[in-house]
């Protein structure tokens, strides 16, 4: 007797056809932003460049310096699912990705994705004095304003946001998905277990514990919090308000840094504590006017970070690529998991 033997489609499918049925057999197709092509390609690189294909946006300027754009091969959107990449590093160049983002789902694309991996303005969420302007809340309804696709609202996907209120600052109109790079740290931390590293997480401020400490919940590391207090001549010291971090090598974790005073003030107070050595790790490394450079060693005689991890979400970070301490990690892999999620 002949045993009948049945084979699964499914398991005979290749990786393009696998990704194809993800996507209801329509195309997939990655703009960016000019300041986002390396990170663009990893991005395609991740998911096999013939699952998501590059977008061509030519980039340039009227002589007024007004943009003139121009979307290449336009007719390929129609029913095509859709990622742009944006940078909104500079505001010069975010009215021309906003006038992008508008005209994207009137070719008809089936959906559409933003990746937006730093939101600038999330720092000036509030007003606390009268005459103050909450810019998160104008950037939220600039893109807010980008017309539904043929399937309904378009994806605002953000990293590490500064304030978690700055979410409801979008309309109706757009879906925000708020995600973290953290994960590309716990990465990095298990191998560094594997050498026997002994870490505790350090917080520089109430704030940054309340935004990532859920992250860490379901691993054993020590949980340090740092604190500015106000001394008798109105002086504020950074000190360890919680936790011992005598021992530790303490990883201090925070979503960006600017000019890094609050993170060097944070190391200064663990080491004073007793930590035996000092990392950090910022989604969004902005160092503006060359602030990384405090961070190197021949600059810092005082306070030495073993490693600086950053994340690519802000453009200005390749600059980083092998700078010691500095360590450049790259979100391409979650942002090309996100694309077909």
């Amino acid at each position: 007797m002949t045993s009948k033997v049945t084979i699964k489609k499914s398991s005979l499918k290749s990786a393009e056809q696998q990704q194809q049925q993800q996507n209801d057999g329509y195309s997939t197709i990655l703009f960016y932003a000019p300041g986002m092509h390396k990170l663009a390609e990893e991005i395609q690189s991740c998911n096999g460049k013939n699952s998501i294909r590059l977008g061509d946006i030519e980039w340039h300027e009227f002589p007024d310096k007004w943009p003139n754009l121009f979307i290449r091969n336009s007719e390929q959107i129609r029913n095509s699912h859709v990622l742009f990449l944006a940078s909104f590093d500079n505001p010069l160049t975010i009215f021309e990705q906003i006038s992008i983002l508008y005209h994207l789902p009137k070719y008809l694309c089936r959906s559409l994705k933003v990746l937006l991996p730093y939101f600038p303005t999330g720092t000036m969420e509030r007003i606390q004095i009268q005459g103050e302007i909450a810019t998160a809340y104008s950037l939220a309804q600039m893109l807010s304003s980008i017309p539904l696709t043929r399937t309904g609202p378009s994806e605002i996907v953000i990293f590490d946001i500064h304030a978690l209120q700055n979410q409801f600052y979008f309309s109706s109109n757009v879906i925000v998905r708020l995600e973290s790079t953290v994960e590309l740290l716990l990465n990095e931390m298990k191998t560094k277990e594997m050498k026997n590293e002994k870490y505790a997480i350090a917080f520089p401020d109430d704030g940054a514990h309340k935004r990532f400490a859920y992250l860490f919940n379901n691993i054993n590391y020590p949980i340090i919090i740092c604190s500015k207090i106000r001394q008798e001549d109105d002086k504020r010291v950074t000190t360890v308000k919680e936790g011992n971090p005598k021992g530790y090598h303490c990883m201090i974790v925070d979503d960006l840094v600017q000019s890094g005073g609050t993170l060097i003030e944070c190391a200064q107070a663990l080491l004073q504590n007793g930590a035996v050595n000092i990392s950090a790790f910022v989604g969004h490394g902005i160092f503006p006017n060359e602030s990384w450079k405090k961070f190197l060693h021949s600059n810092n005689p005082n306070v030495h970070f073993d490693t600086f991890y950053v994340t690519n979400t802000y453009p200005n970070t390749q600059l980083l690529v092998d700078k010691s301490p500095f360590k450049v990690l790259s979100i391409a892999q979650i942002l090309c998991n996100i694309c077909f999620q």
